[in-house]
């Protein structure tokens, strides 16, 4: 820092013109705090987003424990980062419009949920508990698998959709290869649950599988 004219230091830089004025790496910059490991933190904020492609999307994919293997990172950083994306992640599913509306497509699921799908490379599945009105009253992971696998944990997306009084759920997961087609564990648990939560008088609106740049709707196919 001290290598650094005040005027030309993060902190001061977004004092002066605001955060918006602040490239990436600044940005990421003041996130970390200081450099380690003999670069200083303009360095350090540089290199990470070099690993990345530049990419913030990247960045925020990138696992806890992965980060934490970075040179100058370490556990304290990369919690950090970890944290600070994840802020940002949020306040753009809370400012998205969709959430304020009925859902009621599967191009509308996808908006929802593609903060929390971009770029990511494990599968994962969330939920998306709805009121009366189709409204969004609230979204839970259900679980955390590898590339290619996750479990659709029936029991606990029932008692969850009772808890929240929900009338309608709507299942997502992601395929990180691209491939938005279903598989026949997909199909197979798809129906187990649709069955399991008409039991409580509570619809399974649909199955939505999403990729980077499509998605498979089991309501818009009609899969029985």
């Amino acid at each position: 820092m001290k290598d650094y004219l005040p005027e030309d230091r993060p902190r001061e830089k977004l004092l002066r013109y605001g955060a918006r004025a602040l490239s990436n790496s600044d940005l990421l910059a003041i996130v970390l705090g200081s450099g380690t490991g003999g670069k200083n933190v303009f360095e350090l904020a540089q290199d990470l987003l070099a690993d990345c492609d530049g990419r913030l999307a990247m960045l925020a994919a990138t696992p806890l424990e992965r980060l934490m293997m970075q040179k100058g990172i370490g556990r304290t950083k990369a919690i950090v980062i970890t944290a600070a994306l994840e802020l940002g992640r949020r306040v753009m599913m809370e400012d998205s419009r969709v959430n304020q509306s009925p859902i009621t497509s599967p191009e509308l699921v996808r908006r929802v949920v593609q903060p929390i799908f971009q770029n990511l490379q494990h599968e994962e599945c969330w939920v998306l508990f709805l009121n009366g009105k189709s409204r969004l009253i609230g979204q839970e992971k259900i679980s955390s698998g590898s590339f290619d696998k996750t479990v659709i944990d029936t029991r606990r997306i029932l008692r969850r959709a009772i808890e929240k009084q929900s009338r309608h759920v709507i299942l997502v997961h992601n395929h990180p290869d691209g491939t938005a087609e279903p598989s026949q564990a997909d199909i197979r648990q798809t129906d187990i649950l649709r069955r399991a939560l008409s039991a409580v008088e509570i619809s399974l609106l649909d199955h939505v599988i999403v990729t980077d740049n499509n998605y498979y709707s089991f309501a818009m196919e009609k899969y029985e």
